[in-house]
């Protein structure tokens, strides 16, 4: 067979089995072209429908801390970054940010920050109490990086239905060229496999591009995905920020994270995959394309005007415009023209039918 034929006999096979081979994996990635992506692209929504039909789903993201005792390389609020105005919202601000958020219609609010030493555990696990006091019909995500299994089960308890770490790549050597030595990717998969256990709506994610990632280290990350089975993959473009060590690296493409969401699409069909807003930063449009290559999730920022361009993990960063949850309804506008409607339930992982949704 032609370099097309293998290509786009491999795709059939995933869509059909949900897995691969790590060197078939290898070569889509290695071999794609355009017109590939388009056929994957295809595929992807024609699997997102079977499971969830023309839904996207919204969160409300409020980024509580840029605060973070991590120094990763590639992170524009790394610990290093002399460069930056710290925050962190209060309680009070936290919860006025999801009452703006729940009479605009969210049902899922996603608490997002770096990991910040300066909220006790016992803290959040009270904000996360709270929130599902006053809003008993919605979701709490936390997505606050690495912690011990028994502080994952505190907020867990306190009422929190799910947890976002993004792993970043699956390959030891390569997460150890974008992390200082403190860190390690055996401790981020232990970390995941707890939340997993514990019951947790986990998701992982990866970024594309990022300094000398190989097309082998996306093949990792999907065998790595289909190991974790997560029930949400969050997928973007690497971009840099001026004020990290990768300041001088190339950014990832559009075209290849566009691939992988498909392919995660084909391997995980009942995923809750995000268009995340760096597809968005990296190209106009780009985040509608992600929902057309099998993306069923946005995440409108609630967080409050004057800290939303604080919250800089990379350059130009989109803080405005439909980014913002308070342009609901012209997002909703937008998306309509992608064949797709915001929807505004929980939109809890699909473990069953269609017709559970």
């Amino acid at each position: 067979m032609s370099v097309r034929e293998n290509v786009r006999h491999l795709i059939d096979t995933l869509e059909i089995s949900q897995l691969l081979s790590l060197n078939e994996f290898e070569y889509i990635i290695d071999n794609a072209d355009n017109s590939d992506v388009t056929y994957l692209g295809e595929k992807a929504e024609k699997v997102k429908k079977e499971n969830y039909g023309k839904k996207i789903y919204i969160r409300g993201l409020v980024e509580i801390s840029n605060h973070c005792k991590n120094n990763c390389f590639y992170c524009g609020i790394r610990c290093a970054n002399k460069n930056i105005t710290r925050y962190r919202l209060s309680k009070e601000e936290i919860l006025e940010r999801c009452k703006v958020g729940y009479e605009l219609g969210f049902r899922t609010f996603v608490m997002q920050g770096g990991e910040d030493v300066g909220f006790s555990d016992e803290y959040l696990a009270d904000i996360v109490m709270e929130i599902k006091k006053l809003y008993h019909d919605c979701a709490v995500t936390l997505s606050v990086g690495e912690r011990e299994r028994d502080i994952y089960q505190m907020f867990f308890d306190a009422g929190a239905d799910r947890y976002l770490l993004r792993h970043e790549t699956a390959d030891d050597e390569h997460y150890g060229k974008l992390h200082p030595h403190s860190m390690s990717l055996e401790y981020r998969k232990k970390c995941l496999f707890n939340l997993k256990e514990i019951g947790f709506q986990t998701g992982c994610g990866f970024m594309v591009g990022s300094p000398y990632q190989k097309s082998i280290h996306l093949a990792k990350d999907m065998m790595f995905l289909k190991k974790l089975n997560p029930e949400m993959v969050g997928i973007g473009p690497f971009i840099t920020h001026k004020d990290t060590p990768f300041k001088e690296k190339k950014s990832g493409s559009l075209e290849k994270t566009l691939l992988m969401v498909g392919l995660t699409r084909l391997l995980l069909p009942k995923a809750l995959i995000p268009a995340t807003t760096a597809l968005g930063t990296i190209k106009e449009g780009g985040r509608e394309m992600g929902i057309k290559m099998g993306a069923n999730v946005i995440m409108p920022n609630l967080s409050p005007n004057n800290t939303k361009k604080l919250y800089n993990l990379y350059d130009n960063k989109l803080a405005t415009g439909l980014e913002t949850a308070e342009n609901l309804e012209d997002l909703k506008q937008q998306i309509a023209k992608t064949g797709h409607e915001i929807v505004t339930d929980r939109g809890d992982y699909n473990r069953g039918g269609i017709e559970n949704v």
